[in-house]
């Protein structure tokens, strides 16, 4: 199931906050969200649900495990198990057919390459457990006795399959003890309708000239507008406006839905494209990952107390699971160690010249090496990858640019804008500009209220005859 349908939209998610307030106790709310997530989580794969059952019994054994033998060598065993277990399941579902390829291209072995189906948001929990099992380890949270109150934490439907990466410790007292105020449920109904608006409204229309450019598969590469010098950079940009919409689109209603049922979850995108830095730009794009894997690989290799030769190995390290934490494909490796040498450089070379430039010249510098690095993760195979690259530094077939580039640009160019502009807190900077007197607080309050009707309206007519319209993060 997927939060942009209109059968999630009008039918599961009314029926499911409907049962959850149709009870004021807090075990039974518990419980309604146990069986919504399982049943949200089994809808179209109901297989898979098994093995996040049995993940969450495993991690919860464990924990109780560590726990009891905390200090000795025992704890020890037990952390280095359940480590081996999360890990090597979602190393036999996500990467195994990746290794066996490429072994058996590399010594033409002829080996069975096993087409395993990647169970939608293996990577999320995976990571969501492991937190759990290893901050018990570290006596930073308390082991959570009631299974029940586990699985609610692994299996919480709205940040379930595609994050936002939430801690054990966010939340681990909401789960005995929290509240619904009447501006939870405000601000969770606008939070949700923004994020559906950003992938109905934006993420889809911006991808779809995307496709345009470069077709819908690799072999499409060479006839597409992308041929020409302009139509990749204005390519490049689209992906990443894209990706953003849609990625940050999940995490607004997860964030909303969270809201709503009393539960405060963690930012994850705060405006990434209002970066001066690559370093800035981590800092504000998908904030649970990136400080998922400095807590958990980078501080516990050493972060940067082992000098800087040591502390650049981490980094590369780092951002090399980084990359390859989102595919088992080359590219995003490629992806991921990109990005891990440009934080060097800023870090080890060019931190304080860049720090001393025009504000201007430093968003420039971020947004066209951040462009880049999209582009880098879009194209999974090597020869369209290595075709982007020629094209955008000036080596494209078509020329700098032809009609098709041209027309394309003009007949999307309110959509190209506003997508920017979105990209930018200006919104919420003029909201917050406007409301100076009560009179204009209660009068932003009704248009905010109008404008909300009007995206869900949008949203909803754009959702029609729409059979299948998941998030791309389904697929990591």
């Amino acid at each position: 199931m997927i939060f942009a349908d209109l059968f999630f939209v009008y039918f599961f998610l009314p029926l499911c906050l409907a049962l959850y307030f149709a009870t004021k106790k807090i075990k039974y709310r518990n419980l309604v969200l146990v069986v919504f997530s399982l049943v949200f989580y089994a809808w179209g794969e109901p297989k898979w649900v098994f093995i996040l059952l049995i993940s969450s019994v495993i991690n919860y054994f464990a924990a109780l495990a560590i726990d009891k033998n905390a200090g000795t060598g025992k704890a020890k065993l037990f952390m280095a198990l359940v480590t081996v277990w999360d890990l090597g399941v979602l190393f036999a579902f996500k990467y195994i057919g990746f290794f066996m390829s490429n072994i058996d291209n590399w010594f033409g072995l002829s080996l069975p390459v096993p087409k395993i189906t990647l169970p939608i948001g293996i990577s999320f929990y995976t990571f969501q457990t492991l937190s759990y099992v290893i901050d018990v380890y570290r006596r930073k949270v308390a082991v959570q006795k009631e299974y029940s109150k586990l699985l609610l934490y692994i299996s919480l439907f709205p940040q379930l399959v595609a994050g936002p990466i939430v801690r054990y410790s966010t939340i681990a007292n909401e789960i005995d003890h929290r509240k619904t105020t009447l501006k939870d449920v405000s601000d969770g109904v606008s939070r949700i309708i923004l994020g559906l608006g950003k992938k109905v409204i934006l993420a889809n229309s911006v991808g779809s000239i995307v496709t345009a450019l470069f077709g819908k598969a690799a072999d499409d590469y060479a006839a597409a507008a992308s041929s020409t010098v302009l139509g990749n950079w204005y390519g490049a940009v689209l992906i990443a406006m894209w990706y953003y919409f849609d990625f940050s689109g999940y995490s607004d209603m997860a964030i909303g839905m969270g809201r709503i049922f009393g539960f405060h979850f963690d930012e994850n995108f705060v405006y990434p494209y209002v970066c001066k830095s690559i370093t800035e730009f981590w800092r504000r794009w998908h904030i649970s990952l990136s400080t998922w894997f400095r807590d958990y690989v980078y501080i516990p290799l050493g972060g940067n107390r082992k000098g800087k030769t040591r502390q650049c190995i981490n980094i590369m390290i780092v951002w090399s699971l980084t990359g390859f934490w989102h595919g088992a494909s080359w590219n995003f490796m490629i992806w991921g160690a990109y990005f891990g040498v440009l934080l060097l450089i800023e870090k080890l070379l060019i931190g304080k010249w860049l720090e001393n430039t025009k504000p201007f010249v430093q968003h420039l510098y971020a947004i066209v090496l951040v462009s880049i690095g999209w582009g880098i993760f879009y194209f999974e195979d090597f020869k369209s990858l290595g075709r982007f690259f020629k094209s955008i530094f000036g080596f494209a077939p078509g020329g700098f640019t032809d009609l098709s580039t041209n027309s394309l640009f003009t007949q999307n160019i309110w959509l190209f804008f506003a997508a920017a502009l979105f990209c930018t807190p200006i919104i919420p900077k003029l909201k917050k500009s406007l409301c100076v007197s009560a009179s204009w607080t209660k009068a932003v309050g009704m248009a905010g209220i109008a404008l909300n009707l009007g995206i869900l309206f949008m949203s909803s007519m754009m959702l029609v005859n729409t059979t299948n319209n998941p998030f791309l993060y389904f697929k990591f």
